[in-house]
């Protein structure tokens, strides 16, 4: 029992880093939004914007909880995520070195107002949360079934995990992600690294996909074997420590050469 609820606390704590490293770029984005606004109404609409978004994605969690185990829904998840973070590690690899990735949000968010600012805010939220949702639940429905009543299609211990998750997010956006700005300002690099490992969580879904009762492509235990586990945790702390020991700025190592 120790051991379920060891590998459940190590689920959360790798959760809990990458919501971090997300956060930050959000929080960019967020703040990009709403440059154009006075000083007062621009921390009062992120504040709104985060309010409204914080509806939207629990929403969005309670309902993912009913369908997450049918396998078209993984394997949409799974195609996404794989999308989402192979073409960000694509265009930081090939993209223009000094290509602005929130131009177009400051362009669309100038000279807005602020309701509509806040509007803004809250759908960039609710698109940062189905990826960091269905990030959550790929790595919650890897999980060994926990002793805790099932939670609509998902065994309680996975959901708890995932709804932990979704309010980590909330929080390290609105309070820690100036931090991992920070973070991200010395060791660049997390930034890709931190989508890595979403489109690394999007392998594991579709593993999961694969290994469905429906489809049977792979038996229905390898997503709960400890070979499978050994594979995807040990790539996954391999994928992290490649990040953070990673070059962490172009720029001053072209001054010193």
């Amino acid at each position: 029992m120790e051991s379920l609820w060891l590998e459940y606390a190590w689920a959360l704590l790798i959760l809990i880093g990458l919501e971090g490293l997300l956060s930050a770029d959000n929080a960019l984005v967020l703040a990009v939004i709403a440059k154009h606004l006075p000083e007062q109404q621009k921390k009062r609409a992120i504040n709104y914007g985060i309010i409204m978004a914080f509806t939207f994605r629990f929403a969005a969690l309670f309902a993912i909880s009913f369908i997450a185990n049918v396998w078209q829904i993984q394997a949409i998840g799974a195609a996404y995520l794989l999308y989402l973070g192979l073409k960000h590690v694509i265009k930081a690899r090939f993209g223009k070195e000094n290509e602005n990735i929130h131009e177009d949000d400051e362009k669309e968010s100038a000279g807005k107002g602020f309701l509509p600012t806040v509007g803004k805010i809250a759908l960039a939220d609710l698109a940062f949360a189905i990826d960091s949702i269905l990030a959550a639940v790929a790595l919650a429905l890897g999980l060994p079934d926990s002793p805790l009543d099932d939670f609509g299609g998902m065994d309680g211990g996975q959901f708890i995990v995932v709804l932990l998750g979704g309010i980590a997010g909330l929080v390290l956006i609105k309070f820690a992600a100036t931090w991992f700005v920070q973070l991200l300002e010395k060791r660049p690099a997390l930034e890709t690294t931190a989508y890595a490992i979403v489109a690394w969580v999007g392998v594991k879904l579709a593993v999961i996909t694969l290994a469905h009762e429906d489809i049977g492509v792979l038996d229905h235990h390898f997503p709960h074997s400890t070979a499978w586990s050994l594979i995807f945790y040990g790539v996954l702390v391999g994928i992290a420590l490649i990040g953070w020991f990673a070059p962490g700025n172009k720029s001053l190592q072209k001054d010193k050469s």
